[in-house]
């Protein structure tokens, strides 16, 4: 009966969430701490779900990872910024209620520190869950946090290897050879059919080469499902194959969220230093945006970064997890941690739930700066010249542009968010701009769309539909021509008043009948 009791309460109050317009997982959390002040039998496989969910959410991110990111100024400089000024705060903090008797529980100087190290990192599941409900992923303030994030998960793994004081073993550096192995289990995905196959393949790349391989040889093993997933981010099917984990990922990311409230029964103690912990969140949030800022970047995604970026991270259990478990920690600290974890995820999810008037709130109190000072990915976007707009450069948009350059068509532009893509057709001597253009950002920067036509042909689901309002935002007075996959999409793309809509299936059966009278008329 123990099993239907959590799939009850997980259920129900999950639900009882989404009617209150909180993301589901605030519900998970509940459920777990519901389950916990019952003393509800604990089921041992919960929490291995769990971490197999983030281990499975890791590689997802790893096949969304363009590992040049990680050396760009502004992820590396708001890394360790961050960790350092957090840090500090988190110690005093710590130190500051241990000062107070806040808590009766014993804590030693080094059980302090390591506290303070903990909270000053954030949460992967929930910056990760936000960006990609908002499908932000590739968008600069996105690509900025993931990459502040793996950074973090890096310094988290070297922290965890000293302090447990375990090395490294010597068959560790044969983890090199996983980048020529990489090219061969490509050539194994290309084989694989789509489908439940193609899931299975990347579970089987999650956990056997990347988070088993990595734990057998003294490493951590999230570490190494976020490599592996990163090494695949190549392959043309990495994005498919994410979306393809999607489902399962988030089942077990349930248990996961389950698993943090069934580990924290906090006493009073705890829950005083657990509520004392949350006012850190308001200057974590202002620490990211401030140092985001001085490194050039735009006001609104200096906020958009802070508000991401608030919730404590995972990290924190394990780290006072082994604090405890050395005798600097008492045991009431790991539940205060356990606490102020679940509460930080609901204070962020409630902070990043529809944040576009929080986001204009807090953007006018940030100083303006002039835009030759901006970094260049934030400057001012100039299409002067421009008569066409290509949206997309996958195949379609590729084929569309290769079109118009041959009918004589001057003036035509490309736009997509995927770099590597970018830079490819760019050596290939077409005119690509690299942008997200669903962001808000990217319209905010153009001076004005001059261009007398736009081309939709985005392959990401609703995209199209995105771009198209933000058209109509900017003015645009020119014709739109739109690829639709769906019935329901084309007839919003009418009402919205595109000029043409072409079905992505139809345009395949009229190149197809096509084909087929070309060859019938062969002698």
């Amino acid at each position: 009966m123990t099993p239907a009791v959590y799939l009850t309460a997980v259920v129900l109050l999950g639900f009882a969430a989404t009617l209150l317009r909180l993301p589901p997982l605030v519900g998970f959390l509940a459920a777990g701490f519901v389950l916990g002040a019952c003393d509800v039998e604990h089921l041992g496989y919960v929490e291995v779900l769990g971490d197999l969910g983030v281990a499975v959410l890791l590689f997802t991110i790893g096949l969304k990872l363009d590992l040049r990111v990680l050396a760009r100024r502004e992820v590396i400089g708001t890394a360790v910024a961050t960790t350092l000024v957090l840090d500090l705060a988190s110690t005093a903090l710590v130190g500051g209620l241990v000062a107070c008797g806040l808590t009766a529980d014993a804590v030693t100087p080094t059980g302090v520190a390591c506290l303070g190290l903990a909270l000053s990192f954030s949460s992967t599941v929930v910056v990760v869950k936000l960006l990609e409900e908002r499908d932000d992923t590739r968008a600069l303030y996105g690509r900025i946090a993931i990459g502040v994030l793996v950074v973090q998960d890096v310094l988290a793994v070297a922290y965890m290897t000293l302090a447990a004081g375990l090395t490294p073993s010597p068959w560790a550096a044969a983890l090199v050879l996983l980048w020529p192995a990489s090219r061969v289990l490509g050539h194994v995905l290309d084989r694989v059919s789509h489908g439940e196959m193609r899931t299975l393949f990347g579970i089987a790349m999650a956990l056997l080469p990347g988070y088993l391989l990595f734990t057998l040889l003294g490493l951590d093993g999230d570490l190494g499902a976020l490599l592996m997933g990163a090494l695949l981010a190549s392959h043309p099917a990495a994005r498919e194959l994410s979306a393809s984990l999607f489902t399962i990922k988030e089942l077990l990311l349930v248990s996961f969220f389950v698993s943090i409230g069934l580990d924290g029964s906090p006493g009073a103690g705890a829950v005083a230093v657990a509520l004392a912990l949350l006012g850190l969140l308001p200057l974590r949030a202002l620490t990211y945006t401030v140092v985001v800022r001085v490194l050039g970047m735009r006001r609104r995604t200096c906020v958009l970064v802070g508000l991401a970026m608030t919730a404590y991270s995972e990290f924190a259990l394990i780290v006072v997890a082994v604090a405890v478990r050395h005798g600097d920690l008492g045991e009431q600290w790991q539940a205060a941690a356990c606490l102020a974890l679940a509460l930080s995820f609901v204070v962020s999810s409630v902070a990043n739930r529809g944040p576009a008037r929080l986001v204009r709130a807090l953007t006018a109190h940030i100083p303006h700066r002039c835009d030759h000072t901006l970094h260049p990915e934030e400057q001012p976007v100039d299409l002067a010249g421009v008569q066409t707009v290509v949206f997309g450069m996958g195949r379609v948009g590729r084929a569309t542009y290769a079109r118009l350059v041959a009918d004589g068509e001057s003036g035509v532009l490309g736009i997509d968010n995927d770099a590597s893509k970018v830079e490819r057709l760019g050596r290939a001597g077409l005119r690509v701009m690299e942008a997200d253009a669903t962001d808000q950002d990217f319209w905010e920067r153009l001076d004005a769309v001059h261009a007398t036509k736009a081309v939709l042909a985005m392959p990401e689901p609703g995209a199209n539909l995105h771009v198209l309002e933000w058209l109509e935002r900017s003015s645009f007075e020119g014709r739109v021509i739109a690829v639709a996959r769906w019935d329901d999409e084309a007839a919003e793309m009418r009402r919205c008043g595109v000029d043409a809509v072409i079905n992505a299936y139809d345009g395949l059966g009229a190149a197809l009948a096509e084909a087929v009278e070309t060859v019938g008329a062969r002698p």
